[in-house]
């Protein structure tokens, strides 16, 4: 029997030995240095009675000794929620309210409890103890539990709950999807042998990855992981500009979001910087148009890589720099196409993806309704529209919950979205429903322009007409720098509806 996660991972450490594993401001942590951090936590976290199925919030920055923290929570058997940086209050509230425990590197001064520092993206906010119910753990303290030197034994049970990973909370409170050890166990990060050809690509440049935010966010964690695996060293972000990070740090790869891949872009394209290191740029949060790829490899050359995937399921699919701009790649996992009444479609057909991956969510925390409505007979119900081409590739289309109601007809926003971006003077674009007279809601696009040109309504509305029906076509038309972006780094519909 496999031993559950993280063991796979202590095996990795034990046989890397002196290989540099972290670098975090002017310390060089080894795997065999690590892993002594992780037998010291998991020691001083068992000291406290903290064993399977406890409840363990992780309120740290970016260091080797947070992400020897995160993994230790994991090898006492706990169930663990990260708290990213961004949160409101409430929303912190919401993370915390099942955990008996919190573990932080803060103080009431400072962030740095463990010289960690705030990381790139991290949140300066200074939270309270009212925020942390339960017991306070000072990571300091944990690290100072004496330790046999052996490698700690995972205590988990194949059917606990590993992790609550928390969705962007973009339509109020975040939802917690729960993933057991046997989830984890089976993901892909840590079994070079199960990696897709995709992930396989990726590996070969994760030499150097560039770590900044929470180490206990999904994505952070599972890309770490990857690069461990790939046999890579994490770096921390030792100030806030990504560009600079990269070529102070000679960083061969990180995480990016689309609203910072086009910042980045414009940085190097105005003043460029040596960033011949990089070799992967993973674009993840929101959909990448073809033309804001096409410029970014202009600039910065092929190292973008585009992932999908959703809090759910983890990674469903993933675009190397050589795939066709748009597509999202051969998908690795079982993906059906679906029509309105839950028949698969052929290829070339649009409809709503459904999805199952090996380290899928088993539903929503303490959310039974939801639940049922997401996930059934083994498979996640994505809420996303796309299509699958004759070749296999993934292409995506929409939300299927982005509708705008015109006439009594629903109109999805992400192909109007999609098509108004392949306009010459849209960079980028978003539409909402907004409310009209005459037919109950219209199109509403707000848009990013394409640099030196200045979109006019009555041109998009012409190639929208065109190409779509006119209801679908645009009514209003607001110019803007960019999107406002949720915690999570997507772009956020309700902000551009309230006017801001």
């Amino acid at each position: 029997m496999t031993e559950q996660f993280p063991g796979r991972l202590l095996d990795l450490l034990e046989t890397a030995g002196h290989r540099p594993v972290f670098e975090h401001a002017d310390r060089t942590v080894t795997a065999a240095e690590l892993i002594g951090s992780v037998g010291r936590v998991t020691h001083g976290l068992r000291a406290h009675g903290i064993g399977p199925g406890d409840g363990v919030a992780l309120l740290l920055g970016v260091s080797p000794e947070a992400f020897a923290t995160i993994i230790a929570a994991h090898a006492v058997g706990a169930r663990v929620v990260g708290v990213r940086p961004g949160l409101t209050a409430r929303q912190r509230q919401h993370l915390l309210a099942d955990t008996a425990f919190t573990v932080t590197d803060r103080t009431a001064d400072t962030d740095a409890g463990t010289g960690t520092g705030t990381g790139m993206g991290m949140s300066t906010d200074t939270d309270t103890d009212t925020d942390r119910p339960g017991k306070v753990l000072a990571l300091n303290d944990l690290l100072s539990a004496p330790h046999d030197g052996r490698r700690p034994l995972p205590q988990a049970r194949p059917e606990d709950i590993a992790r609550l990973i928390h969705t962007s909370g973009s339509t109020g409170v975040p939802k917690a999807c729960a993933q057991t050890y046997a989830a984890m166990t089976e993901a892909w990060a840590l079994r070079p042998e199960a990696w897709p050809p995709a992930v396989r690509a990726l590996a070969a440049r994760l030499d150097r990855f560039l770590v900044f935010g929470t180490l206990a966010s999904q994505v952070m964690l599972e890309y770490g992981l990857l690069t461990l695996a790939a046999g890579g060293t994490l770096v921390t972000a030792g100030q806030p500009d990504l560009r600079d990070s990269i070529e102070r740090h000679r960083a061969t790869a990180s995480v990016i979001t689309v609203a910072r891949l086009r910042k980045l872009t414009a940085g190097q394209r105005a003043s460029p910087a040596d960033l011949t290191t990089l070799r992967a740029l993973m674009v993840s949060g929101s959909p990448l148009e073809p033309g804001r790829l096409r410029e970014a490899s202009d600039v910065l050359g092929p190292v973008v890589f585009h992932g999908y995937g959703q809090t759910e399921t983890g990674m469903i699919s993933m675009a190397t720099p050589e795939d066709e701009p748009g597509s999202l790649g051969v998908p690795p996992v079982d993906l059906e196409i679906r029509d309105a009444s839950g028949r698969p479609v052929p290829p070339g057909t649009d409809g709503e993806l459904f999805v199952r991956t090996p380290g899928q969510s088993v539903g929503y925390w303490r959310e039974p309704a939801l639940t049922a409505e997401v996930f059934g007979d083994g498979w996640v119900r994505t809420r996303d529209l796309g299509r699958l081409d004759s070749e296999g590739r993934l292409w995506l289309t929409g939300r299927a919950r982005d509708v705008i109601i015109v006439n009594a007809n629903l109109y999805y926003a992400g192909p109007v979205e999609r098509l108004l971006a392949t306009h010459p003077s849209v960079a980028e674009a978003y539409v909402v429903g907004v409310p009209d007279d005459d037919t109950g809601e219209a199109v509403h696009a707000f848009v990013v322009p394409a640099e030196g040109h200045l979109p006019e309504l009555r041109e998009l509305r012409a190639w929208v007409t065109a190409n779509l029906e006119e209801a679908s076509a645009p009514t209003r038309l607001t110019l803007i720098d960019e999107a406002p972006l949720t915690p999570a780094g997507k772009p956020d519909k309700r902000r551009l509806s309230a006017g801001g």
